[in-house]
């Protein structure tokens, strides 16, 4: 599954070249992001994932 979408990313660094690579790195980070945050929700026994989860 893919988070990020490309051509998001593409106008947000307009100004630079992006590697191909970039954007399944930047999807890495992402899902990471995710799953902490959906982590750090459980473990204070929410089911709703909030900004202070990041």
């Amino acid at each position: 599954m893919s988070f990020i979408v490309k051509a998001a990313v593409k106008d947000a660094l307009s100004e630079q070249n992006v590697s191909a690579d970039f954007y399944e790195a930047l999807d890495d980070e992402v899902n990471e992001l995710l799953e902490d945050a959906a982590q750090r929700a459980e473990a204070n026994d929410r089911k709703t994932v909030q900004a202070r989860d990041l």
